[in-house]
Order: structure tokens, then sequence, then C-alpha cells
């Protein structure tokens, strides 16, 4: 399980970095829902990372939101496989 988070993350936080690259090109980007979904699929903590490092989708209250309930989601079922 910690595995398939880690790896969701850093494929979460690369596509919140490509989005980004392709917003300042003002080419072809990513839509807000597939990176929403991948935080929500187990992505939140590279989705939040991206935020930081990338200064992505920031502005938006919205994606504030919505990423750290994904966070604190996947926090709680980790937890609970783990240690439940």
């Amino acid at each position: 399980m910690l595995i398939y988070y880690i790896l969701l993350s850093a494929l979460t936080f690369l596509a919140w970095g490509y989005d980004k690259y392709r917003a300042k090109a003002h080419l072809w980007r990513i839509s807000e829902r597939s990176l929403l979904t991948l935080a929500f699929v187990g992505g939140a903590y590279g989705a939040l990372l991206g935020m930081f490092v990338f200064h992505h989708k920031t502005r938006k209250l919205n994606f504030w939101i919505l990423v750290i309930a994904g966070c604190v989601i996947h926090a709680a079922v980790f937890f609970y496989f783990t240690f439940g």
C-alpha cells in the first residue's frame, strides 16, 4: 500500500509540474478534473507538493480544499489499513 501511495504521489507531482510547464508555454493543458482525480485516487500528497513547488493552482481555493481533504482522507485510509 505504501508503494502505491508513493508511486501515485510521484506521478501526480509530475503531472502538476507538466501542467504548469504547459500553462507557461500556452499549450494544451491537463484538465482540472484529471489533476483532482489523480489527487483523490491516492496522489494527494504529490498534488500538495506540486502546488508548493510549482506554485500551480495556488490561487484557487477549491483546489486547496480538495487537495487537503484528499490528504486527510488518504492518511486515514492508510492508517486504518496499516494499524487498524
